[in-house]
Order: structure tokens, then sequence, then C-alpha cells
């Protein structure tokens, strides 16, 4: 495992990296209702979710069957092309709208969105090396949490995390689908996965199938995880940073110095690095590992530790 820290550190430092940059880019968010669903706090909304995630992955998985891996490649692209389109808006709409009226910083950020989009999916199309599928796999990955963290208050995101880590395990272990679809997109180096080289040397261009690999016991170049292992506890993450502030009803309390629901938020993460620790350990053996029980059970017991250390037991999800 130790020569393999180098990697696994990298890895963990992008889970960082986003969760951060989505924590400042929620409350923005927020203020612009870029919400996913217009009631955060219905328990109804993970389910609707989950939904969602099934039906795409069933479409998916019927296309890598019947052998349509173009028409693949192209709703994974096209699917990208749009989620970038709708998470770059807010930033450009910010460089620009203090110099130019309102209106037209709107309509010039909304261009500027998609015009970028197009760049960035025709050069993961032609050069998708692991360098560019990282950058833009942290920056979607960023900008989702930051939309879905402000779209589930913390019971809808409890139910969010644990319906998503059952199906993980189940989708790893039992029916080992996942380990088909990453196969898929690692096969025509799609960027939903991050990727982290265990050598200098090594191209995703160059990347052999993971299934082969794990059958013939081959040692791997690369190590892989995918965008919703960083999504998905980052959305108790960014969920604890906007929902436990006192305009919600909580104290406003401060714990070393930070704000209590900062407090929560941070320790929230760093629960999400124990169970990545503890992950990285079974990924080591060299079997497909499902990422988010543990990931998402070490952000909700962050969460929980951390919310009595600052608030006591009251409301810890978010219930009066």
């Amino acid at each position: 495992m130790r020569r393999d820290l180098a990697s696994i550190a990298a890895m963990a430092g992008m889970l960082v990296v986003s969760q951060l940059i989505a924590l400042l880019l929620a409350p923005i968010f927020l203020d612009l209702n870029f919400q996913a669903f217009p009631d955060a706090s219905n328990p109804v909304n993970p389910l609707l979710y989950i939904l969602l995630i099934l039906a795409f992955t069933g479409v998916i998985l019927l296309l890598v069957r019947y052998r349509k891996r173009n028409l693949t490649k192209y709703v994974i692209l096209g699917s990208i092309f749009f989620t970038i389109a709708f998470v770059f808006v807010v930033p450009l709409y910010l460089a620009t709208y203090w110099w130019m009226d309102l209106e037209l910083a709107g309509n010039v950020s909304t261009i500027g969105a998609f015009l970028l989009a197009i760049l960035i999916v025709y050069a993961l199309y032609k050069y998708p090396e692991w360098y560019l599928v990282d950058t833009v796999g942290i920056a979607i990955a960023a900008g989702v949490t930051a939309v879905l963290g402000i779209s589930f208050a913390i019971l809808p995101a409890f139910l969010l995390l644990i319906g998503l880590a059952l199906y993980d395990a189940w989708a790893v272990y039992r029916s080992k689908h996942m380990v088909t679809l990453a196969d898929e997109m690692t096969s025509q180096r799609l960027p939903i996965l991050l990727v982290v080289p265990k050598k200098a040397s090594y191209s995703y261009l160059e990347q052999k199938s993971l299934k082969e690999q794990i059958a013939k016991g081959e040692e791997r170049e690369a190590m892989f995880m995918g965008l919703g292992d960083i999504i998905i506890p980052g959305v108790l993450v960014v969920a604890a940073s906007i929902f436990l502030r006192p305009q919600f009803g909580y104290p406003d309390v401060t714990v070393l110095g930070l704000p209590g629901y900062l407090f929560v938020a941070l320790m929230t993460m760093v629960g999400t690095l124990v169970g990545f620790s503890i992950l990285m350990r079974f990924v080591m053996k060299g079997n497909p590992q499902a990422g988010l029980p543990l990931l998402n059970g070490g952000a909700i017991a962050g969460y929980l530790v951390s919310f009595a250390i600052v608030f006591g037991t009251m409301k810890a999800f978010g219930l009066a």
C-alpha cells in the first residue's frame, strides 16, 4: 500500500478541493435560486433523484448490452455538456454583472457557458487524457455538489446518502452492473471518473479493460473513483453549511473560531475522509469496491458527532 500512498493522497486531495469549492459556491447558488427542487425539505426529493439515477443507468446499460458504444458515448458527453453549461453560468455571471447591464450579463453568461461547454466536450472527445478528465471532473463535481447540497435539507440529505449507499453496495457486490459500467466508461475514456496514475508514464488513452485486468489479476496502472463518490457525501457537507445556519432555527454559536454550521460541515468532510481511508484499504486488495457505503457512512458519522458537539442532540435531522 505504501507505494500507492501518493495516488491515494492525490485522490483524497481532489475530493477535498471539490467539496471546498462546493462550499464556496453553495451560498451563491442559493441566492440565485439554483436549487434542483423548489422545496429542499421535502423527503420525497431523494426518491425522485434516485429514480432519475436508476433510469439513466438503465439506459446506459441497455446501450452497452446491445453494443451501441458510440451512442453510449454521445449520451454521456451530451449529459456532460448540459451539466457544464449549467454549472458555469453562475461563475460567468458573477464575472460580468458588475460591469454591464444585468440582463445583458445574464445573456452573455448563458451564451458563454454554452460555448465553454462546447469547447470542453470537444476537447474530451478528441483528447481525453487523464489530467483533462480530472480537471473537468473536479469542476463538475464541485458545481453539482453545490446544487444538490442546497436542494436537499438535512433529513432528505440523510435519506439520499443512505439510499445511494445501499444501491451502490447492491450494484457492485450483487448485480455487479456497476463494474460493467465502470469498465465501459474507462474503455471509452469517458470523463465521469477521476483517474489517478500510479506511474508517470501512464496514459488514459491506452487504458485497458478493467474487467480483463481484474480477471487476469494484473496490477492496474491507475486508480479510479467515480464522480458520485465525491458528489454524494458532499451533499451532506453542503447541506450542513446551509441548513444549520441561524436563519433555519439553529443557535448562532462558534467552535474553534468557526460558525457552528461551518464546523459541522468541515467535520462531515473529515468523516468522509475517514471513510475514504478505510475504503482504500479494501481497494488495495485489488477487487472492485462500493465507495458510497464507507464514504457516506463516514460523512454521516462526522455530521452526527460534530452536530452533538455544537448543538447538543437537538434537531440532528433538521426536525423540530
